[in-house]
């Protein structure tokens, strides 16, 4: 069994596709030391963890345990190993979708996997961390993400009327530390902006990677940055006024390839 569980499980606009993308690009030079988890591991889980935080009902939280118990249980024995799950959807949506304005399913979740860890793992060690964000920041930046991948069509003043809780991130870290029976650490993306790996250094250092490894690996490139602003209005423009959903997600998938081509 593992020494130590790191489960990532957020938050969406933090950096996490930069973590992610870190412990993948290296895998290798990682593997002495721990083990990751990544979304595309975790799908089944993540998508059970999704439909909770919309429905809130027990069949839903009963699939989510199912699930992630199963994970952790088809694990090879990685004995000195420290097991890293990263993943922004283990606390369900991003707010901002249909009635769902915060992170309430959140600690719900948490509690369930560390309850669900510990009875695997029972010798291991069992952290939590999340990466948040200053408020005005990460309600602009969901914002627009939404704008980006859903049929949106509110302008940002409404969207943050409609949301006033979405952002309270902080808020959401503590109530996950009063749900479950083990350590929460979190750093804020601002304050992540000097270090070497950026956001992953804080996952990288609680999965206990020597300081000497860490200063081998690559970093990542941005990835997930936000178009700009004009960009961004053509987006919203185009979930205004195309009502079909197939012709809507063409014209969208057209906007931002022209964009990315102009900036190439």
């Amino acid at each position: 069994m593992p020494r130590r569980v790191v489960i990532h499980m957020g938050f969406h606009k933090t950096g996490t596709s930069t973590v992610q993308q870190v412990l993948r690009d290296n895998r290798k030079a990682l593997r002495p030391h721990m083990r990751s988890l990544l979304r595309w591991a975790l799908s089944d889980v993540v998508s059970a963890a999704r439909g909770y935080s919309m429905w809130r009902d027990p069949v839903t939280l009963l699939k989510f345990n199912h699930r992630f118990a199963r994970v952790l249980a088809d694990l090879p024995a990685m004995p000195k190993r420290v097991l890293c799950l990263s993943a922004e959807e283990l606390a369900g949506h991003l707010p901002g979708r249909d009635d769902m304005g915060d992170y309430a399913a959140a600690p719900v979740l948490a509690a369930e996997m560390a309850d669900i860890a510990q009875a695997q793992f029972p010798q291991a060690e069992i952290v939590f961390y999340l990466s948040t964000r200053a408020p005005e920041t990460w309600i602009k930046s969901a914002y627009w993400q939404h704008v980006k991948s859903s049929s949106l069509a509110l302008d940002y003043g409404a969207f943050c009327a409609r949301y006033p809780d979405a952002a309270t991130l902080d808020r959401t870290v503590a109530q996950i530390a009063n749900a479950v029976p083990c350590a929460v650490h979190h750093t804020r993306l601002e304050d992540t902006t000097h270090l070497p790996l950026g956001p992953a250094t804080p996952v990288l250092t609680l999965c206990e990677v020597p300081v000497a490894t860490q200063a081998t690996l690559a970093p990542a490139p941005a990835t997930n940055i936000r178009p700009d602003a004009a960009v961004l209005a053509q987006l919203l423009e185009a979930n205004r006024t195309i009502t079909d959903a197939q012709a809507r997600k063409q014209a969208k998938d057209a906007i931002l390839r022209a964009a990315k081509e102009t900036s190439e």
